[in-house]
């Protein structure tokens, strides 16, 4: 057993090595899309990203920017490596996870060099076949929170292992303090770790009583309900507490800011120390041991203080500005992405109920330092929608009216007659089987260990694009419904996609025959195994309840469930080896199982993966955000909108220096105060925007949409609008029981030019075409607040400055502004005259 435990450290270790190799030489060498850009900025000057943030990784990050050259593509490829790391060590302990699996299942009177040799090259296989897997070893080689996520839920996992074996020791609940400090500090990357709750509880539960039906369900309920209470309850009630004691010491006490927090603390700390104290004094080991884990888990929770701390330093990049318990509160409950309905709620076709439309939501409190107190600056009175019963079903899968494009996607997967059918449960269960399961999870799985057709997304479930694919023709061709000719000869760009990868069902069938082999040999860790499989699989898909025409492909989010199978692909060659040893000599047997095992999965994946997942010559998000900020001219305001068409730029500006005289301005954010507002402070080299209005006129629930009710036929300076909008006036004309703080008094908006002005950048043969004024119409019937502040800036910018809108923006965003935008590079410059008409339209 020594031999075997020195040969499992060495070639855990090896593997570790292996995998670390190939995520290095295909690691991205710069900043990747969507959120890359955002973690690598804020790790590198630990500013507070979007909600619910992850300051432990921003910590690791850092760190990791120290070896760096700073201001160069050097710090997103130090961070790219600390992805690269902790998807190396979610390999090891994925290895000694199998291993230990392997050990269970023949037991030690079962054991030899032979068994020992297979066991070992199960853990090889295993291991080696998520190295090569698809969805992992994309995020293993960018900058994001996923490779780190994995390695606390691999950790953990192994965790419980190591307790397992030792739990008959008087010192094992060092395992599970250990697990419960490593749950606190996931917190602060990623909630993932938190699903192998139930299948650890089901560990320990096998490990501490006699099984029977009745206690394994009633441990199964436990375990869940653990689960619940760290992710419901300890995560955001050790927070909204801190705010409680906040509201109340501050607020009605009269004590300083910040004084309910120190004091929350000191009654949590004294609560703690009091319960070891009494715990160890009556001999209540169990609930000494609960009461030491809490404390570790409340410990590794505490990173999120950096927020706090990062936050009142106003850094450039300052999401939802949490610099207080208070805001810390609505920062962690994702309160600016709503909710949705998971057990019991709407259709996305409801009807709000007539007697109470709407009831009331929390109150939103910001600090006053005149009143040294809290205030409500929106009491959010009728501000959360009220459905009627009959339009409530149970598990409401397609449930979100909030895009049109949503209830197109619900009738497409469901089979509806039209958008504005009212849908039947069998209908709702069909749309979460076809598209939630089937197509959001399913397909991802298949893609890992089956094979994938090509790397375009697809999120309307069409025959060529992004389907999974596993090489053998007949299944292909039938399955996806299509003629022979389409699928053999599809087209160029199809059919060489380095993202056509076939595993011909290999790694799938050898998982499945682990699985099998698993539950007969040991049904106990098969069923916890199978818990972490579906926790981390499709019980994501029912808790997140997902709506269809995502923005992207989110098999990211599943390869929790894809580690928990690749376990069962290890334990395959051992069912292979079980086989084989009874028929020809064990020797032969083990090297014929490792080997067959090894081509069929980690070597197949590895051949079939490679090329599309080597990102060392890859720089496409960087260069687009170089272009769109060489695209401006100097001291330039940008308007950006989506993640891909902002994040890189801020990458490139907080990170490499590159344009930091643009101001780039998010529409999507700009309808929060909190962005205002840094939007109204200079950052590096550009100054603060142009406005006029002042933070109790934007403030969250006020003008938050700001109607249009025309009182003008004539064209209205935008400036007098503003001043309008902002007086007293303006709410004199409306029903403000319905919350609305003022309105526009029309659509027709001029802009006078300055001719001298606009002179020094409109080229010499343009000049006689400058006129005096600018003269556009509003669409719709209202402003948001984004729209707000864009004519806000152009009531003040006085042509000192550029105003660009990235191509990316949207025709919903130019406001009818188009037909004075001058396509520049990637971006519409507005200008004083009229241009071509396919500039912007």
């Amino acid at each position: 057993m020594n031999n075997f435990q020195k040969l499992n450290n060495i070639i855990g270790w090896g593997i570790f090595s292996i995998a670390l190799f190939v995520y290095l030489a295909t690691i991205e060498q710069t900043v990747s899309f969507w959120d890359c850009g955002e973690y690598i900025a804020t790790a590198y000057k630990l500013e507070v990203g979007h909600p619910p943030g992850a300051p432990l990784f921003q910590l690791f990050g850092r760190i990791f920017t120290l070896f760096a050259d700073p201001a160069t593509s050097q710090v997103a490829v130090a961070i790219n490596t600390l992805s690269a790391l902790c998807s190396a060590f979610t390999i090891l302990f994925l290895f000694w996870t199998i291993t230990a699996f392997g050990l269970k299942i023949f037991q030690k009177n079962e054991q030899n060099n032979t068994t020992s040799f297979a066991i070992l090259g199960a853990g090889i296989v295993g291991s080696l076949a998520y190295t090569f897997s698809d969805s992992f070893w994309f995020s293993a080689v960018e900058g994001e929170v996923y490779a780190m996520s994995s390695l606390f839920t691999a950790v953990t996992f192994w965790c419980i292992m190591k307790w397992e074996k030792e739990a008959d020791k008087p010192n094992s609940s060092r395992w599970l303090i250990l697990i419960a400090y490593l749950i606190g500090l996931s917190v602060g990357v990623h909630l993932l770790s938190l699903l192998t709750i139930p299948a650890m509880g089901m560990i320990y539960y096998y490990k501490k009583y006699e099984y029977s039906k009745a206690g394994s369900i009633k441990a199964f309920i436990i375990s869940v309900l653990i689960l619940g209470v760290v992710q419901a309850v300890i995560i955001p009630g050790a927070v909204s507490l801190i705010s409680k004691f906040e509201l109340f010491f501050v607020n009605s006490i009269g004590l300083p800011f910040n004084s309910g927090t120190i004091i929350y603390f000191l009654t949590l700390i004294g609560a703690i120390i009091f319960g070891i104290i009494y715990t160890k004094k009556n001999n209540k080991p169990l609930w000494n041991t609960a009461i030491v884990s809490l404390m570790m888990l409340l410990i590794g929770y505490s990173s999120f203080a950096i927020l706090v701390v990062r936050s009142n330093s106003n850094p450039p990049i300052d999401e939802n500005n949490p610099e207080d318990a208070v805001g810390l509160l609505s920062y962690l409950k994702r309160e600016q992405y709503g909710s949705w309905p998971i057990v019991y709620g709407q259709h996305f076709n409801a009807k709000l109920d007539s007697k109470n439309p709407y009831i009331d939501g929390n109150p939103i409190y910001a600090k006053d330092e005149k009143k040294g107190k809290y205030i409500i600056i929106d009491r959010r009175k009728n501000s959360l929608p009220n459905y009627r019963k009959q339009d409530k079903m149970l598990f409401p899968r397609m449930w979100s009216n909030t895009q049109s494009r949503h209830a197109n996607g619900y009738k497409i997967w469901a089979g509806l007659k039209s958008k504005d059918s009212k849908p039947t449960f069998a209908q709702n269960i069909k749309f979460f089987f076809s598209y939630q399961v089937g197509w959001s999870y399913i397909r991802y799985f298949m893609w890992n260990f089956a094979g994938r057709q090509n790397d375009y997304m697809n999120m309307d479930g069409n025959s060529l694009h992004g389907n999974w694919e596993s090489g053998i023709s007949f299944i292909d061709n039938a399955r996806l419904g299509t003629p022979s000719s389409s699928i053999t000869s599809p087209p160029d760009h199809l059919s060489k996609n380095k993202a056509k990868n076939h595993y011909y069902f290999l790694p799938l069938i050898l998982g499945l025959i682990g699985m099998f082999f698993h539950f007969k040999n040991n049904n106990n860790d098969a069923i916890a195994v199978l818990l972490f499989f579906l926790f981390t699989g499709v019980l994501i898909i029912v808790y997140l309840n997902i709506v269809p025409f995502q923005p992207r492909e989110r098999d990211y989010a599943y390869v929790g469930s894809f580690y928990a199978f690749s376990i069962w692909i290890g334990i395959g060659v051992l069912s292979i080896y079980d086989f084989l040893r009874k028929r020809i000599n064990p020797h032969t047997s083990a090297i014929s199982a490792i080997i067959v095992s090894c081509l069929a999965a980690p070597v197949l994946m590895a051949s079939e993966n490679w090329d599309d997942h080597d990102r060392s010559n890859r720089f496409t998000a960087l260069e687009v955000a170089k272009n769109y900020l060489n695209s401006c001219d100097k001291n330039a305001i940008l308007f950006t909108n989506g993640d891909n068409d902002t994040f890189p730029l801020w990458y490139a500006q907080e990170v490499e220096g590159i344009r930091t005289d643009i101001k780039v301005v998010n529409l999507s954010l700009f309808n929060t105060a909190w962005y205002i507002d840094q939007m109204k402070r200079a950052s590096y080299d550009a100054p603060p925007i142009p406005s006029s209005l002042e933070q109790h006129q934007y403030r969250t629930g006020t003008r938050d949409y700001t109607p249009i009710q025309e009182r003008y036929k004539r064209h209205i300076d935008v400036q007098d609008v503003i001043s309008f909008i902002k007086s007293n006036k303006a709410k004199a004309k409306i029903n403000t029981s319905a919350g609305l703080k003022s309105y526009c008094p029309t659509k027709k908006l001029r802009l006078a030019v300055d001719k001298e002005k606009v002179k020094s950048f409109v080229p010499a043969e343009l000049h006689d075409k400058i006129e005096d004024e600018i003269k556009w119409s509003l669409k719709g019937n209202g402003l948001y607040k984004n729209k707000l502040m864009v004519l806000d800036i152009l009531a003040n910018f006085e042509w000192e400055r550029p105003i660009y809108f990235a191509i990316t923006v949207g025709k919903d965003n130019f406001m009818g502004l188009e037909k004075y935008f001058q396509l520049e590079g990637l971006t519409y410059r507005l200008v004083p005259y009229i241009t071509e008409p396919n500039n912007g339209q």
